[in-house]
């Protein structure tokens, strides 16, 4: 097979976890540029400048390299939501924050938001479970600030903080897919508001005298 002009040079010996980063790295490459279906192992080890064996060491298929992937990336989302909501105890920052922390997820390299939000193996099971996994996680931490400060029930914190996840992720993916015709900063602020005027309508008990 010819090599990829940018293909790594083989012969270097790297201790398990560098070699796995390298080839989680260029599985990224080629699956974003190519979509699954259409990647084929050879390319993915010609580009990390391995042979398809030692691919194989460390990856039983493509499938099992592609979920390795998308594990990674969906808990660095779940982590910059964590951080989002830890990061202030003003309520309405926290919805400004958590917007923005989605945002920065799409608005990214690309690399990332396609393989979670954007892969042509959405209807498979096991990356189905792994995206809607990462959302239910996202729900249930803004649902836990939800529920701490107004005492609603589990049930009705947990359809609001599944609610501001899906006007997150939704707006922030239709922004991206008008090639940001408006800056990030505005449409974090627009969809902020708007989640703001609704989640603020909540009461809040006040305390016991």
């Amino acid at each position: 097979m010819t090599a990829t002009p940018d293909a790594r040079p083989r012969g270097t010996r790297l201790p398990r976890m560098a070699r796995r980063r390298q080839l989680l790295g260029a599985a990224q490459e080629v699956f974003v540029a190519q979509g699954y279906h259409a990647a084929a192992m050879d390319e993915i080890a010609e580009r990390a400048g391995v042979s398809k064996p030692v691919l194989y060491q460390h990856f039983p298929g493509k499938l099992e390299l592609y979920l390795a992937l998308l594990d990674e990336h969906a808990e660095a989302l779940v982590t910059t939501v964590r951080d989002a909501l830890a990061s202030t105890n003003d309520n309405k920052m926290r919805v400004q924050a958590s917007m923005q922390a989605f945002y920065d997820f799409v608005a990214g390299d690309g690399e990332a938001y396609r393989l979670v939000f954007e892969s042509d193996l959405r209807n498979v099971a096991q990356v189905r479970a792994r995206v809607e996994r990462a959302n239910h996680k996202c729900a249930e931490m803004i649902a836990k600030v939800i529920q701490e400060d107004t005492r609603a029930s589990v049930d009705e914190a947990y359809l609001l903080g599944i609610g501001l996840v899906g006007m997150a992720e939704v707006s922030a993916r239709y922004w991206l897919g008008q090639q940001k015709s408006i800056p990030k900063e505005t449409a974090e602020n627009v969809i902020a508001r708007l989640a703001w005027r609704g989640i603020s309508g909540f009461p809040i008990p006040s305390e016991a005298p």
